[in-house]
């Protein structure tokens, strides 16, 4: 199983490092052995960069292991220096905290807490705030050595950059500590993580020798990048969140399905629990049939599904059906309508009596840059109000066009939407 595993990760592209692979795999085959995954609260929600290494927290749980999420109420006070030019803000205690909570919850809807193999969350927190700054350093920072700590990349890339605080340097003492910690707490072995965490997974690794004799073993995952070089999980208005009142389902849903062509295969490896037969056959009607987008929804259904849960998936797929011409837009209820249209750019009218042209209104919203433009995409059979052509540079809707009595769907060619919203 243990070998299935590791096989698994390494065709979906999941493993960039691991500490000696044959050791790794037989701790791994002595027993349902727990692993661990850190995450920070340095927002309100996880994100999708996030979830890339969840996923494969997951995975070990399906593969019979015991996974421990750790939310990082003590580290998310000091913040990590990995793949910054600057310092972090510092946060407020109260702030962390509560984002910690709102993490947590988030982790309990991707991992299963119950059963034989159930998994464990943490706060390290609880270990770190009652050790005092002494004997911290008495029993922990006396095996570490300056030089090698200078050594690992996040901080040698910030010296470079302009120097590092002493609080954001001994970020990874603190890190190595929670790994020595669950040693002795819950018998982990294994910590997972970006790669751009090796250098304070593996301090950890090595402290768990110093301190106790003993093996521990660690494996990180690339940090996923798009066709296009930008970080995954990235858009020009910022983060895909998992947080709904953050990101949208909708909108959620939108990020993958309209994901580059040369993204979804390595999108599906990273997210999916399908097979690997199942997931040929997507990537081959990828190549045979780009236009159907088969293996685009699969991908935006199953992550959505994974995320949000199937009926708020299938509220952000029938509105994506519905914004697009593809089924009836009145048949949307109002609360998917509305979660759907906070993500399109928009403008807003005070009196229904009397609707301004479509010309005014794309205008108005941004999606055209001038009236001038906003008639030729009429002439050119471009223009749409509501899923319906517009044939005239004069045409104005009436209140009857008014969705659920406030809103309007522009839309330009295609692909390009906005949204009249009645005051």
């Amino acid at each position: 199983m243990t070998r299935q595993l590791l096989a698994d990760l390494d065709w979906r592209g999941s493993i960039a490092q691991t500490t000696d692979r044959s050791e790794l795999e037989k701790f791994l085959e002595s027993g349902k052995e727990s692993v661990y995954l850190g995450i920070d609260p340095t927002a309100p929600s996880i994100h999708l960069g996030n979830l890339v290494a969840i996923v494969v927290l997951r995975r070990f749980q399906l593969a019979g292991h015991k996974p421990i999420a750790l939310v990082g109420g003590a580290t998310g006070l000091v913040g990590d220096p990995s793949g910054r030019n600057s310092e972090r803000t510092l946060n407020e205690e109260s702030v962390v905290a509560n984002w910690v909570d709102r993490i947590r919850g988030q982790l309990e809807g991707l991992l299963d807490f119950t059963g034989k193999n159930a998994a464990t969350m943490a706060n390290n927190l609880d270990w770190t705030a009652p050790v005092s700054a002494l004997t911290f350093l008495r029993d922990i920072g006396k095996h570490f050595s300056v030089n090698q700590m200078l050594a690992k990349e996040s901080v040698s890339a910030r010296l470079e950059a302009g120097g590092i605080s002493y609080t954001e340097f001994s970020y990874q003492v603190l890190q190595a500590f929670d790994f020595l910690e669950l040693n002795r707490r819950n018998n982990c072995g294994l910590q997972i993580g970006g790669s751009d965490q090796w250098g304070n997974i593996v301090a950890g690794v090595d402290l768990i020798r110093r301190v106790t004799g003993k093996s521990a073993h660690a494996l990180t995952m690339p940090v996923m990048t798009k066709a296009d070089g930008e970080k995954f999980g990235k858009t020009a208005s910022g983060a895909i969140w998992l947080d709904p009142k953050m990101t949208t389902p909708y909108a959620f849903f939108q990020f993958f399905l309209n994901s580059d062509d040369r993204d979804v295969e390595k999108l599906l490896k990273a997210f999916s629990f399908k097979g690997r037969e199942e997931l040929e056959t997507l990537f081959e009607s990828l190549k045979s049939n780009p236009g159907a987008r088969e293996a685009h929804r699969e991908l935006a259904r199953e992550v959505t599904t994974l995320v949000h849960g199937e009926k708020e998936c299938e509220k952000a797929e029938n509105a994506a059906t519905a914004f697009f011409g593809q089924s009836e837009i009145r048949d949307l209820d109002l609360a998917t309508l509305e979660s759907a249209i906070k993500e399109l750019p928009k403008t807003e009218i005070v009196n229904s009596a009397s609707l301004p042209t479509w010309v005014d209104l794309i205008t108005a919203t941004g999606v055209i840059e001038s009236k001038s433009a906003a008639r030729r995409i009429i002439k050119e059979g471009g223009a749409y109000l509501n899923n319906m052509k517009i044939a005239s540079e004069d045409f104005a809707p009436s209140v009857e066009d008014l969705l659920h009595g406030r809103y309007l769907l522009l839309r330009k060619g295609k692909r390009e939407l906005a949204a009249v919203i009645l005051k």
